[in-house]
């Protein structure tokens, strides 16, 4: 009878995999708005920010010897 057992737990296992899959389909969709968001993209490494704030702080430290971007020099 422990086989009996075992396949119960397999299928509920196999259940909450499938809903969490389902759930899934939900993430892909967050992902594309997160890839939207990043708006700013750095003219020397085309690494992509969210906001000016960040993209400073990486220009800063990424860039130390490079002039800033006029966009970035009022933020």
């Amino acid at each position: 009878m422990a086989r009996g057992q075992q396949k119960i737990q397999s299928q509920q296992k196999s259940q909450k995999k499938a809903e969490a899959n389902k759930k899934g389909h939900n993430l892909h969709e967050q992902k594309k708005a997160a890839a939207k968001a990043l708006v700013h993209s750095c003219p020397v490494c085309k690494a992509q920010m969210p906001d000016p704030k960040t993209f400073k702080q990486h220009f800063e430290n990424k860039h130390p010897k490079e002039p800033l971007p006029d966009c970035l020099k009022d933020v």
